[in-house]
């Protein structure tokens, strides 16, 4: 249709391909809970996503068989779906998955992006709001910039027990630099063996 709004990417390939490639990507999504793709891949398999979510927070019958069409292994990914995720958003209105946008992956340098379920262990915003807190607390500063501050309220806002979750991947954070500091200050024995 010219000139006509488009409602969706058609990601170059016909219906059928485009289809079977959505749910590829959402089954891996489901299983690892994040995945790296193209952006426009992964804003597409967003969309998928959130009305699976949605499907699994109304855990209904007729619910229960549309996600079943949609995963193509839905005997292992429908109990996670109905079970811990459901459990995991249930307070929260909307947004359970975040894209945000790498460095290209391929030879052909095309926008790549990770898609990612958020408030999950691989979350990346947690991890990061973690490790920006750790160093700034590391280098003396008590109050917390307004950007972190923001970050370290979506962090916990939605998350079951989030400000201690966050405290944990902070004090863990502090710990590791703390391992690298000594690693880089200890000199390195030379290998007196090998000169033998």
């Amino acid at each position: 249709m010219a000139g006509g709004a488009t409602k969706y990417r058609h990601l170059s390939r016909k219906s059928s391909h485009r289809q079977a490639l959505l749910r590829n990507l959402v089954t891996s999504l489901f299983q690892h809970e994040s995945i790296t793709t193209t952006w426009p891949k992964a804003k597409e398999a967003q969309r998928l996503a959130e009305k699976l979510i949605t499907l699994g927070k109304k855990n209904t019958e007729s619910s229960r068989r549309r996600a079943l069409q949609i995963f193509y292994t839905p005997h292992e990914l429908l109990p996670k779906l109905f079970g811990p995720l459901r459990e995991r958003y249930a307070n929260r209105p909307g947004g359970y998955t975040r894209v945000l946008r790498v460095e290209p992956k391929k030879d052909d340098q095309a926008p790549s992006a990770i898609l990612e379920l958020v408030d999950g262990p691989k979350d990346i915003r947690f991890a990061m709001t973690a490790k920006t807190v750790a160093r700034q607390r590391s280098q003396g500063f008590e109050t917390l910039n307004e950007l972190t501050a923001l970050n370290v309220k979506k962090v916990t806002q939605f998350r079951k027990d989030g400000v201690d979750e966050l405290e944990d991947a902070i004090k863990r954070m502090e710990r590791m630099e703390l391992k690298e500091k000594k690693e880089a200050a200890s000199p390195k024995k030379p290998d007196t063996e090998a000169k033998e």
